[in-house]
């Protein structure tokens, strides 16, 4: 019996395409299929999927575009290694599309992200972790004038540090598909604000010494305090988004 969409009509039968999708998805699931593995020959799929060989390879792009599959010259397609960074990349893509008035609300959900990341960094940062969060400090906090293009170059390898040290490769992940709709607020910010660059490098090292302190609450507040002052910015920008 065919499936109801919420009006009460049936639902429109699934295109070979997604055919192929689900297929390849069911194949994963039930560990038919495992990261690294390579695909069955072409004819061989095509028939364990019930479909024709064009369905087959608009599947296998569409879950090549979003990191499930890679075809490899001369050696057949093979299931990635499913890594998270990979297959939430599209979520950055969909993040720049947003029309320009969406910025705060990005900027919200990565303040969420962000400051759940920073309270896991202060339990799990090694000795590396933090290396590379203070390089990125570093790259600021020098005396002379620093060009905006390098100071939210510096910004952004802070944010992965800090994000990469919560231990969670999901969460990281998230973070940085964020990064490519706020690095160009960052910008303007930078180009904008005398005195951003001032204030990002004293937030940028009162996250840190809580990380270093090993102290969650602390660090989360320290990072949800710097996030928020780059909302306010947005929100000044443009007074249609701003808070009611």
């Amino acid at each position: 019996m065919p499936s109801e969409q919420p009006d009460g009509r049936a639902a429109p039968s699934p295109s070979q395409t997604d055919v192929v999708v689900s297929g390849i998805k069911r194949m994963l699931l039930d560990g038919t299929l495992g990261p690294g593995q390579r695909l069955p020959v072409e004819a061989d799929l095509a028939r364990a999927l019930g479909v024709s060989r064009g369905p087959l390879r608009e599947g296998v792009r569409a879950l090549s575009y979003l990191g499930v599959l890679e075809t490899r010259q001369g050696a057949g397609t093979y299931v990635t290694a499913l890594d998270p960074a990979l297959l939430l990349a599209p979520v950055s893509f969909l993040a720049d599309l947003q029309r320009p008035g969406a910025s705060p609300a990005l900027h919200e959900v990565r303040r969420l992200l962000e400051t759940e990341a920073a309270a896991l960094a202060a339990r799990h940062a090694g000795p590396q972790a933090l290396a590379a969060a203070q390089e990125a400090l570093d790259a600021v906090s020098g005396p002379g004038a620093v060009d905006p293009q390098a100071f939210v170059e510096a910004d952004v390898r802070f944010h992965r540090a800090v994000a990469r040290a919560s231990g969670n490769p999901v969460l990281a992940a998230l973070v940085q598909a964020f990064a490519g709709q706020t690095v160009r607020a960052r910008v303007r910010r930078a180009v904008g604000d005398e005195g951003a660059l001032a204030r990002t490098v004293q937030e940028h090292r009162a996250v840190l010494e809580a990380l270093r302190a090993r102290d969650p609450d602390r660090a989360r507040l320290r990072m949800g305090a710097h996030l928020l002052a780059v909302e306010d910015f947005l929100a000044g920008e443009d007074p249609d988004t701003a808070p009611s």
